[in-house]
């Protein structure tokens, strides 16, 4: 087994158990993401609007 594959397998594995033991802080950290993911788009489609105006 090479190594990259190793490291997935380890991240997939840490991130289920944090999932498994911890539901509300993990649906607490995905919502966050999910809001910076919604503000860089939002800010990248403002940019472009302003770009064209």
């Amino acid at each position: 087994m090479n190594a990259k594959k190793a490291i997935v397998l380890v991240v997939v594995a840490l991130l289920l158990f944090y999932l498994i033991t911890q539901p509300t802080q993990s649906a607490n950290a995905v919502q966050s993401v999910l809001g910076w993911l919604q503000d860089g788009a939002e800010a990248i489609i403002t940019f472009i609007k302003q770009l064209f105006a």
